[in-house]
């Protein structure tokens, strides 16, 4: 099968892989029908995840078709149609038992990170009872995807994390997709502003259009200076840092407000400065999390009720032996205007 590696820090293949095989009877084989590029893979290839190594298919979203599953694999049959979950979760273990399924100790994020991934024509899913979702009937498959890992990333590290509450003022940091993914489901709790800061007004626009109430463009350095005078200088109750560079997540910490939230989503492949000095005293929480999938049931009722269109975040369609021109795209967003990326197998 034709699958996408990893090959180290900014080198990748389209190479011939054997077709993945049963190893543990909670597996199942799927068959994928649509994937996609997640800024986290940028951050492997950028040589940010130490736990990918060399050689390892990437990808962990998609949705498919169950084409094998293992022995004691009760919830899927082969021919069935399933939302693949970014986690994967054992259901078991004590981290399980507490809903933090990103902890896993024998899952968690492992597709396309500890094991072979989506982006790729077939993958062998771990403890699939509890990893797969089946798709609702009639459902759009390219909508779905979304599901895998964007929309609950947004919703839980950022929305829960941040306590949204209605009449709250919320800044998102960085109007990429995982940063638009937290704005569009922020808005499930009402807050009464939501500013965008990002240093592209192509997706400052595209921000407006799903329900930003403030849009900043923080190429000029000012702003924190804008947030603050936007707020009459209280800063905002909620700061959710979607980039995963310091200079994103030290915004943050400038433009909260005392008692407010800092919800980081970013992957951080470098230190960051803690400024203490000044909010020691600010009675402010920052939260951090690896989205757990907990959320994606509800997710699903909600796309399936039409009160949610994460196709929306779809700009670009390739096959998949085009993937390679698919990376190209994602990787250059500010020119291509990529957000997310179908590839179809």
């Amino acid at each position: 099968m034709k699958a996408l590696v990893y090959l180290g820090p900014a080198k990748k293949a389209v190479e011939e892989r054997p077709k993945p095989e049963i190893t543990a009877p909670t597996d199942a084989i799927v068959k994928i029908t649509n994937t996609t590029i997640c800024g986290t893979d940028l951050h492997i290839l950028k040589g940010d995840v130490p736990s990918c190594q060399p050689g390892r298919i990437l990808g962990h979203e998609g949705v498919g078709i169950i084409e094998k599953t293992g022995s004691t694999v009760t919830a899927f049959k082969p021919g069935d149609r399933v939302l693949i979950s970014c986690i994967s979760a054992c259901g078991k273990c004590a981290y399980c038992r507490k809903l933090m399924y990103s902890h896993c100790t024998t899952g968690g994020w492992i597709l396309g990170n500890r094991v072979d991934g989506t982006q790729a024509e077939f993958v062998r899913i771990p403890h699939a009872d509890t990893s797969l979702y089946r798709l609702p009937e009639g459902a759009d498959e390219e909508a779905l995807v979304m599901l895998s890992d964007i929309l609950p990333t947004g919703f839980e590290c950022g929305v829960l994390n941040g306590k949204v509450q209605p009449g709250s003022t919320v800044a998102i940091v960085g109007a990429g997709p995982i940063g638009l993914a937290a704005l569009l489901t922020a808005q499930f709790y009402s807050p009464a502003e939501i500013i965008m800061i990002d240093l592209d007004d192509n997706r400052l626009e595209v921000a407006k259009r799903f329900g930003a109430t403030s849009t900043v463009n923080s190429a000029d350095g000012k702003a924190v200076e804008t947030v603050m005078k936007m707020t009459g200088e209280r800063g905002v109750d909620t700061a959710i840092e979607a980039v995963g560079i310091p200079a994103t997540f030290e915004m943050c910490e400038e433009i909260v407000a005392a008692g407010g939230t800092i919800a980081n989503i970013g992957v951080h492949g470098t230190k960051v400065a803690l400024h203490l000095e000044s909010l020691w005293d600010r009675n402010i929480t920052i939260t951090t999390r690896l989205v757990d999938t907990v959320s994606t049931p509800m997710l699903l009722n909600t796309l399936r009720s039409h009160k949610i269109d994460p196709e929306r975040l779809i700009t670009h369609h390739f096959k998949l032996d085009r993937i390679l021109d698919a990376y190209e795209t994602f990787g250059h967003a500010a020119d291509t205007g990529a957000l997310k990326a179908i590839l179809q197998a």
